[in-house]
């Protein structure tokens, strides 16, 4: 797994060890960013951040910043050493929690998000749609764009404007507009 494009284009990413974790393939993170179009200066939450794949070509593509959260130990650890290895660390939170109570916390602290990057393990997906569109609006903007990565026979499906929807082989993507 590689970074894409951007500055750290070409940088090696770790997973983290285990099965838990399913890191979003090259060629799907490209069409994904092709499809936002320029993310210069975005503040990023890469919410179920996994390897932090997607947060990370964020920033490599001149995000300002990106927030990783995950509940795993392993997987914050494999953010943090990517993060290390592509010099941008210093742009960036790494925080150890559950994504629904990640949210609660920062509606209450007033954060807002340019991009929010959902990808849950694919077999939780549907069940947290609910839940996630209950929160999501309280850390987005109008104009926040909201990436939704799963399954597309059991696809994450959120009750906000839809911009854009694709399949690539089982992974389906959607980009949501903020209300």
């Amino acid at each position: 797994m590689r970074i894409v494009a951007g500055e750290a284009k070409g940088r090696r990413l770790r997973a983290p060890a285990g099965r838990e974790t399913r890191p979003t393939a090259d060629r799907v993170r490209e069409a994904l960013f092709s499809i936002l179009g320029s993310v210069e200066g975005l503040r990023v939450l890469d919410l179920f951040a996994g390897s932090g794949a997607l947060g990370i070509e964020a920033l490599s593509r001149g995000a300002a910043r990106a927030d990783f959260v995950d509940s795993d130990a392993r997987a914050l650890a494999a953010v943090r050493a990517n993060l290390d290895a592509v010099g941008r660390a210093h742009d960036a939170g790494v925080v150890r929690a559950e994504a629904l109570r990640y949210l609660t916390r920062a509606a209450r602290a007033g954060e807002v998000f340019d991009l929010i990057l959902l990808d849950p393990p694919y077999d939780a997906a549907r069940g947290l749609a609910g839940a996630l569109a209950q929160r999501l609006p309280d850390v987005i903007s109008h104009e926040t764009r909201i990436v939704t990565e799963s399954d597309k026979r059991t696809p994450l499906l959120l009750d906000l404007p839809l911009e854009r929807e694709r399949t690539y082989g089982d992974t389906r993507i959607a980009v949501h507009r903020g209300v």
